[in-house]
């Protein structure tokens, strides 16, 4: 028997879930949510007294968030949830599932740990309907089905994990001030970006601040920067065969990506204190000089989280902002975004955690998320007007606008590689070595 529902949720019980509404973050119809999403799920289904453990990466404030949104999926089905993390998690999943203990649900942000689950039994299908449901209610639907679309113990290729909160790394962040008192406009295209660049330092400026230095994993950030000239340069199928080794580091398509950042980062007059200085400027420090004045660079590419190293009260949206780093409008390669996110997959099958992945299915389960803090996505479904502040609402209306979508490639390939030469080579890149050599040096770390 379905639970009532009440306009005020101070009057819903959560019986299963020895709760009550004051513990939903929202009202349940107040508001501008999709409550009847939420409405038509609570009637369909009714779980009570059944229970579902979900482990997940997300802590401390994080997990605050995501059981802010769990506390609805109790609410509307009855099911008592018991989420859980821990500080090593991918290496926590892998021996729950191997012990025969896993949890019902888990949530990775790692696509290739996920793939070496299904492709050991681990994981069950989700089933060609969530399919079909992802091409059609996610922008770019058919790269968010492709991301969690790996080979089972059979070889045969399903979905198997649902992508469920993202992360955009294709930003490129500036000064508003500085550009107004410079008389610059944000660059609609790379072709505008380059001309951008070289127009900054024709007026004895310095167009770019850029630094790979991160301790023992120096020379990551410029993988990110490869990885979007890829998406730039060729087809998202080619972005793919790259990742996946069908085409090695020494094919043009990879090298001519290399150079593309290359001509942003060893240029001297593109980067503030000269591309040597490039490899030995900690990222966390990098864009600092957006900050001086007068500005020691005017642009920094980095992903979503790089305001956490911002100055103490920058605020983003005046002090600072971003923009999509643009496609090249000679190219038919549409609006590719890269970035990163994680995937929720059934390793121990119910009902309950059956109801769960079609509780993702609804806009409320994004909304309640998009109102606080720290989650963009692209769900067509849910309303961007509820994204708690402007830069999340920003990011969120990219992913919307977005004909390709990509998984950070380093992240996707052998540890050796993508955690590893791949790293050091474009150390060795930024400090002038020849880029078939560099190639030739992060291929040969590829496992044979």
């Amino acid at each position: 028997m379905t639970r009532a529902l009440f306009a005020s949720a101070a009057l819903l019980a959560l019986a299963s879930g020895g709760a009550f509404a004051q513990d939903l973050k929202f009202p349940v119809g107040e508001g501008a949510f999709n409550w009847d999403s939420y409405k038509a799920y609570d009637a369909a289904t009714n779980l009570d007294g059944q229970s579902l453990t979900i482990f997940g990466p997300w802590r401390g404030e994080d997990q605050a968030l995501v059981e802010s949104v769990l506390a609805y999926f109790t609410a509307a089905s009855g099911v008592k949830v018991n989420y859980s993390s821990s500080e090593g998690y991918e290496q926590q999943i892998m021996v729950d599932t191997q012990a025969g203990s896993p949890p019902d649900i888990a949530v990775l942000p790692q696509p290739g740990l996920i793939s070496e689950l299904v492709a050991k039994g681990y994981v069950l299908p989700l089933g060609e309907e969530t399919q079909k449901w992802l091409e059609e209610n996610y922008a770019a639907g058919d790269s968010w089905a492709k991301l969690g679309t790996y080979k089972g113990k059979d070889g045969a290729e399903a979905l198997y994990a649902f992508p469920f909160k993202a992360d955009v790394k294709s930003l490129v962040w500036y000064s508003p001030d500085n550009f107004a008192d410079a008389g610059y406009e944000v660059p609609q295209s790379m072709e505008d970006l380059k001309a951008l660049t070289e127009q900054i330092v024709a007026d004895g400026g310095t167009p770019w601040c850029i630094g790979l230095g991160s301790g023992g994993a120096t020379g990551w950030p410029a993988t990110d920067w490869v990885e979007d000239m890829m998406l730039r340069t060729q087809s998202p199928e080619t972005y793919d065969k790259w990742v996946t080794h069908q085409i090695p580091f020494t094919d043009p398509a990879v090298q001519g990506a290399i150079d593309e950042f290359g001509w942003f980062a060893r240029n001297d007059k593109f980067v503030a204190g000269g591309a040597g200085a490039v490899a030995s400027t900690d990222f966390r420090d990098s864009p600092k000089g957006l900050f001086s004045s007068p500005p020691q660079c005017y642009m920094h590419r980095q992903a979503s989280f790089i305001p956490s190293f911002f100055p103490e009260g920058t605020v983003v949206g005046q002090d600072a902002d971003f923009f999509y780093m643009p496609a090249y409008a000679g190219k038919d390669l549409g609006k590719p975004v890269l970035g990163a996110g994680t995937l929720a997959f059934i390793t121990k099958e119910s009902e309950a955690a059956r109801a769960f992945i079609e509780f993702l299915k609804t806009p409320i389960a994004h909304e309640i998320w998009m109102a606080q803090n720290g989650f963009v996505t692209p769900f067509k479904g849910a309303n961007v007007e509820l994204y708690g502040n402007p830069a999340l609402k920003k990011q969120g209306e990219m992913l919307l606008n977005a004909t390709t979508f990509r998984f950070d490639g380093s992240d996707l390939m052998p540890g050796a590689v993508g955690a590893g030469s791949f790293w050091t080579g474009m150390v060795d890149y930024v400090g002038g070595k020849p880029t078939a050599d560099v190639a030739a040096q992060i291929d040969a770390a590829w496992p044979k």
